[in-house]
């Protein structure tokens, strides 16, 4: 079988052309602009496909090199630790926590049921937990983030399984959502009822910006110049914890040390560049996600189809009855809990951009929902990235 071996740099043009090609079926495929599928999910895994197909038949293989990987997969999540801001949690500070317990409930549920049904089919246990939150509340960043990290530990094929989980998690997420929040909005004759107070509470906008901010050569550098100080402190944080046995992706630490130089420059008074930061990390998402994608083993998936299967339809009614039964009733049983039940779908089962998409649909057809435009990219945005790895982390620190 002849092998073609990419470098460091022509493995990310390779991937950039497939972010292209993408974008173009995105663009062009309604079906995946209604499910927020990631223009390099799409690109990536048309690769992967050929791949598969040309590695069964013998024709061709690839081997690739994976650095930029793994340094923008550092970039977009410590960008996630600068929008964790506790002076906006206090805003509306009770719904924001309620529904983060909610999220963390939820993340611990999905890992404990993936831990278990992997046990039932012989599987390591990490494996389960990436059929579970990893993939699911994680999405394909976390997916392809932990999914390395556990074949170092031996997990063979955890990242191929988690990144095609998440893919199942966003199209089940945005058409189990909507109908779900239409269904209780129609049963309960919930009507929108919007107080001063959520109207000041904002549009989802303000859990990144602070106020309008011009995007140049000047603040886009300045984001990258704190994003790569906090990832580079951020190693020696993760050292730490490997120091006294616990186990964390390397972002975990960059992604802490944003957080405190966020609510530290809160504190003071000042302002970080959070558009472009926000800018810089979507940037680096894009990147990380095209080559994680692209270099997927999608022949690994063959001795897995049963428990992935099976695990992904418990997950699926599980996140059905939660959001129906729990989140819905906690929420408080309004026109916004309504909406927040879609949206915990959308995140619950794939991204936050999911969750957004499922409210706004909702919005469009029956009304406003401040609180929840509010709450939900808050938790979704800041707070549940942070949650989830702590939990995989201590899930996988225990299965070990």
């Amino acid at each position: 079988m002849l092998t073609i071996q990419l470098d460091m740099l022509q493995t990310a043009a390779l991937a950039m052309l497939l972010f292209l090609l993408g974008r173009f079926t995105v663009n062009h495929v309604e079906f995946f602009q209604r499910c927020c599928i990631p223009a390099p999910v799409i690109g990536g895994l048309i690769f992967a496909i050929l791949h598969l197909i040309s590695y069964q038949t013998g024709l061709l293989t690839f081997t690739f090199d994976e650095t930029l990987k793994d340094a923008f997969m550092d970039f977009f999540f410590t960008s996630v630790g600068f929008g964790a801001s506790i002076q906006l949690l206090k805003r509306g500070a009770w719904p924001v926590i309620l529904f983060l317990i909610l999220a963390a409930i939820l993340v611990t549920i999905q890992d404990t049921v993936g831990v278990a049904l992997a046990g039932v089919f012989g599987l390591d246990g990490r494996m389960g937990l990436c059929m579970g939150s990893i993939p699911l509340v994680g999405g394909h960043g976390t997916s392809a983030s932990f999914g390395p990290l556990f074949e170092r530990m031996g997990v063979e094929g955890a990242t191929t399984v988690a990144v095609a989980c998440a893919t199942y998690g966003l199209v089940a997420g945005s058409l189990m959502g909507g109908p779900l929040g239409r269904w209780k909005i129609k049963k309960y004759n919930l009507k929108p009822h919007v107080t001063q107070e959520e109207k000041d509470l904002g549009e989802p906008e303000t859990v990144y910006v602070t106020k309008a901010e011009k995007l140049d050569s000047n603040t886009i550098l300045d984001a990258f110049v704190f994003i790569i100080i906090a990832t580079g402190i951020g190693t020696y944080v993760t050292d730490a914890f490997a120091s006294i046995g616990v186990t964390l992706p390397v972002y975990i630490g960059g992604m802490l040390v944003a957080l405190v130089i966020r609510n530290i420059f809160d504190l003071m008074g000042k302002e970080l560049p959070l558009k472009a930061i926000d800018v810089v990390g979507n940037t680096s998402l894009n990147v990380f996600l095209g080559i994680a994608l692209m270099t997927l083993m999608l022949w690994q998936l063959a001795a897995l189809a049963v428990p992935i299967v099976v695990i992904l339809a418990v997950q699926t009614l599980i996140m059905y009855l939660y959001a129906s039964n729990v989140v819905f009733r906690a929420m408080g049983k309004d026109y916004e809990a309504a909406v927040m039940t879609a949206a915990i779908c959308g995140f619950g089962m794939g991204a936050t951009p999911n969750a957004m998409a499922n409210m706004l649909a909702i919005k469009n057809q029956y009304g406003p929902a401040p609180k929840a435009f509010f709450v939900v990219p808050l938790v979704g945005g800041m707070f549940i990235d942070i949650v989830n790895s702590a939990v995989i982390t201590i899930f996988s620190n225990l299965v070990a």
